[in-house]
C-alpha cells in the first residue's frame, strides 16, 4: 500500500470561524493527505467581525517543535505556511524551511497579511518586508491582491483589472523567487472573481473564473489554499488544482450564501469535503 503524504501546515488556531489550522487540517486530510500541525497561536475566533477575542502567543513552542519532529526523523512532503503574527515567526518558518526541506518537498508560503487595500491591524511593512522574504524561500505563493501590491511596493487597484496587468503581477510576483504563482482576487468584470496562476518553468499562464458570489466571507483563503494543497498534494498540475479549488471554494460560499449563515462565521467546506475527495480520486 502506497504511503501517504504529510504535510506540515504552520497557521493560528482559531476556535471558532473557520480559518487556518480549523480548515486546513480537515480539507488536506480529506485530499488522502495526511496534515501535521504546527501552531503559530491560539485565539478563542478570529479577529475578523468578532470583540474581545483571547490571543494566546505560541513563537516560543515553534523552534521545540521543530527540533522535536527533526529528533524523529519525520518527512514532509510539504511546508504550507500562513498568518504569521510577528517577525519573529517569520524567521522561524524560514528556518525550519531550511530544516525540513528535501529535493522533493513543496514549500508554499500563503503570505497572510493584507486584504482590501490595507495591511491587517499589528503588521508593519517591517512585515511586508519579511513576508516578501519569506516567499523568495517558497516553490509556490498565493498572495491576494492586496498582499502583492505591498509587497511588490506598487499602488493597489481595486476592482475590475486588465488581462495584461495580471499577467504582470504574475510575472512580478515570480520575481520574488517562487517557480509558481497563484494570484488570487482577480477579477475582470463586476461579475466575475477567481485566480490567475503562473508556472515559470513552462511560462504557461492560466484564469480561473466563477461568477462573482455577493458578500465578504471571512476565511476563503484559507479554505482555497488547503484544497489547493490537497489537490497538488494529489499530483495534479497547477492549473488543474487551481480550477478545483476555486470550484470547491465558490461552491462553499454558494452554500453558506443560500443558508444564511453569517460570513464572519466562515463557509460551509464541511459540506464539499466528500465530493472534494472523492474528485481526486478520480
Amino acid at each position: 500500500m502506497q504511503l501517504l503524504k504529510r504535510v506540515a501546515a504552520i497557521h493560528d488556531i482559531s476556535g471558532v470561524g473557520k480559518c487556518s489550522l480549523t480548515v486546513a487540517l480537515p480539507i488536506i486530510s480529506a485530499a488522502g493527505v495526511e496534515c501535521a500541525v504546527m501552531p503559530t497561536a491560539v485565539l478563542s475566533t478570529h479577529t475578523g467581525g468578532f470583540t474581545g477575542f483571547t490571543f494566546r502567543d505560541l513563537t516560543e513552542d515553534m523552534r521545540p517543535i521543530a527540533a522535536h519532529w527533526k529528533k524523529e526523523k519525520i518527512h514532509f512532503d510539504a511546508l504550507y505556511s500562513g498568518y504569521l503574527g510577528s517577525i519573529d515567526q517569520i524567521g522561524i518558518v524560514r528556518d525550519l524551511f531550511a530544516m525540513f526541506r528535501t529535493p522533493g518537498t513543496l514549500i508554499m508560503v500563503d503570505p497572510v497579511m493584507a486584504d482590501n487595500g490595507a495591511l491587517y491591524s499589528r503588521f508593519t511593512m517591517d512585515h511586508v518586508r519579511g513576508m516578501a522574504k519569506l516567499c523568495s524561500h517558497a516553490d509556490i505563493i498565493i498572495p491576494n491582491r492586496t498582499e502583492a501590491a505591498f509587497m511588490l511596493g506598487r499602488p493597489f487597484a481595486d476592482g475590475p483589472m486588465a488581462r495584461g496587468d495580471a499577467v504582470d503581477l504574475l510575472h512580478a510576483l515570480a520575481g520574488l523567487g517562487a517557480r509558481q504563482v497563484v494570484l488570487t482576487g482577480v477579477c475582470f468584470g463586476a461579475d466575475d472573481l477567481g485566480a490567475a496562476c503562473l508556472d515559470v518553468s513552462t511560462g504557461q499562464i492560466d484564469f480561473c473564473m466563477e461568477d462573482r458570489i455577493p458578500g465578504l466571507y471571512h476565511g476563503t483563503g484559507d479554505v482555497f489554499g488547503s484544497f489547493l494543497l490537497g489537490a497538488l498534494m494529489r499530483g495534479r498540475p497547477l492549473h488543474e488544482a487551481v480550477r478545483i479549488a476555486v470550484d470547491c471554494t465558490c461552491a462553499a460560499i454558494r452554500l453558506t450564501a443560500a443558508d444564511g449563515t453569517p460570513p464572519h462565521m466562515g463557509v460551509r467546506f464541511e459540506s464539499i469535503l466528500a465530493d472534494y475527495g472523492q474528485l481526486l480520486m478520480e
